[in-house]
């Protein structure tokens, strides 16, 4: 328990050994009968309650009560298991905004660049992008308040941007070749929240999809891509799950259900208070004759490890990449009047062969969320003889194929982290976020020039970074506090080349473009070629 929530605790803590010694007290003076809790009204179940009220009214300071029920509430679910969680009303609309897939606002992207909020794009079809509101323009005042300096912050600029639909927010904007700022009346919109950040064709059978979380729309976006892949000749598909932490398992389920044939599982759950049920496959499945690579890393969680251990059981494609984060638990919300809610674990989900994947948190959640750490430390990351699997946990499919439980899903194809190229310089870049800031910059100061001479499908094959560019990248890189290091540079010129080149490309062109310069050296993607191809 971290210092501050001991706290917060602390008077709890003492009004309990008030409470007993009071008890005690009174009953050894032989009128127990009379004492605080009298044994005819006392209950288990009124314990905290009871200790609240007695903190309220005779507590020697003036206490506030409703954080110590909140505090109190989140650490009775924490201490189930790590995926139970108490969300506040003020953090609500943040956490399931991505999965409900919509929220009320402007629609922009932004970041502040120089204590200035600069958009770095409009979104599309959003009210922003409808008032021509363009990349590169700065915020200057909200609702006639300046919003320069050093106290603009990216929460601040929520709260005054976000709003219900319907309302307006009137802005004043500052873009380059303007000598007065530009007023706009923005009414605010329901804006989009999309799960499918890239689809493109690798080549000329081959489509690759990224999808970032499973949402409510995830299924009718994934299907859309689908469509138009397939249209451009697709027969082979590598689905792209790295990093995604889940989200709806219906959204996985239906997913699953594109590639298996009717009555074929894809998952079941079971709870102490939830009776075992079953998920199938019906006939509606539109990717059946479409052959897949599922990409998955210790960044994948929950509905990804559905899909891919729906996929993997059923003897259905390739699972290529390094071993799943393990959550197999099932959460369902309640909601307050408040605006506040609980996620509480109510089953397991178990893979078709019967596999639970939940990696055990018996030792805490410290150490349950510090797992992945631990993998790089024991090795597996770099080599899966590191992993060893007890017997009992493994498993058999129909086609005969080994598969694995007790901890994340096994991929088929094991792929090492890439250490190619890498060195304490490189490491320091990224840590400083100096590729971004300066994709950013160097965009936005070129932007005309950059979106005159390259096209969007044909950046990653067209755009070079040349000596100059890499110059004044470092020069960049300094600027901000990142030393230039001639051995680290000489070692991760390679990296640093294509990271510039993709940040570029994501600022001129957004994901899909970025992605076709990534995966361009990607190991796992190549795998996942390789093993399409087998």
């Amino acid at each position: 328990m971290n210092s501050n929530r001991l706290l917060i605790l602390m008077p709890i803590f003492i009004a309990v050994a008030l409470a007993c010694g009071v008890y005690l007290g009174k009953n050894m003076g032989g009128t127990a009968e009379t004492g605080l809790f009298k044994k005819a009204e006392f209950s288990q179940n009124d314990k905290l309650q009871q200790i609240i009220s007695y903190i309220n009214s005779d507590y020697v300071d003036t206490v506030r009560s409703q954080e110590i029920v909140e505090e109190t509430i989140s650490e009775i679910l924490q201490n189930l298991d790590p995926h139970s969680y108490y969300i506040p009303k003020q953090d609500y609309a943040a956490m399931t905004d991505p999965l409900e897939g919509e929220f009320d606002g402007i629609g922009i992207e932004f970041r502040i660049q120089e204590d200035t909020i600069t958009v770095v794009q409009a979104l599309a079809g959003g009210p922003s992008e409808e008032l021509g509101i363009m990349a590169g323009d700065r915020i200057i005042e909200v609702d006639g308040e300046n919003v320069t300096g050093e106290t603009i912050n990216n929460s601040k600029v929520v709260k005054l941007l976000k709003g219900p639909k319907g309302t307006t927010v009137n802005v004043a904007i500052k873009r380059k070749g303007t000598k007065d700022a530009i007023d706009f009346a923005i009414r605010r919109d329901k804006i989009p929240v999309y799960s499918v950040e890239a689809e493109y064709m690798i080549d000329d059978k081959t489509g690759y999809v990224k999808v970032l979380r499973f949402a409510k729309d995830t299924h009718s976006e994934f299907m859309n891509a689908m469509r138009s892949l397939k249209k451009q000749g697709m027969t082979n598909l590598i689905l792209d799950l790295r990093n995604n932490t889940g989200g709806y398992m219906n959204s996985a389920i239906d997913i699953c259900d594109e590639f298996l044939p009717k009555g074929d599982l894809i998952v079941y759950t079971e709870g102490k208070a939830r009776a075992k049920r079953e998920f199938y496959a019906t006939s509606k499945g539109e990717l059946e004759d479409v052959k897949v690579a599922v990409l998955i890393n210790e960044g994948s969680a929950s509905a990804s490890e559905i899909v891919a251990g729906a996929l993997q059981d059923n003897d259905l494609g390739v699972i290529v990449g390094r071993r799943s984060f393990g959550k197999g638990l099932v959460q369902e919300g309640m909601n307050w009047p408040d605006g506040s809610g609980v996620r509480l674990t109510v089953a397991r989900y178990y893979t078709p062969t019967g596999r639970s994947i939940q990696k055990s948190y018996e030792g805490g959640i410290e150490e349950y969320n510090n797992e992945a750490y631990e993998r790089y430390n024991n090795g597996e990351l770099l080599s899966s003889d590191s992993i060893d699997f007890p017997d009992s946990l493994k498993y058999v499919t129909k086609g005969g194929k080994i598969v694995y439980g007790g901890g994340g899903i096994m991929p088929d194809v094991f792929v090492p982290i890439d250490t190619v190229g890498s060195s304490y310089y490189l490491g320091s870049l990224n840590y400083q976020g100096i590729f971004f800031q300066f994709g950013f910059q160097y965009v936005d100061a070129n932007r005309k020039v950059l979106t005159k001479q390259y096209q969007a499908d044909r950046f990653a094959n067209d755009f070079q970074v040349t000596e100059s560019l890499l110059k004044e990248f470092y020069e960049f890189a300094a600027e901000k506090g990142v030393e230039y290091d001639e051995q680290g540079a000489a070692t991760s010129e390679a990296i640093i080349k294509q990271r510039l080149k993709a940040t570029v490309a994501r600022n001129l062109f957004r994901e899909k473009a970025f992605y076709e310069v990534v995966n361009k050296d990607d190991v796992v993607v190549k795998k996942a070629l390789e093993s399409l191809e087998k």
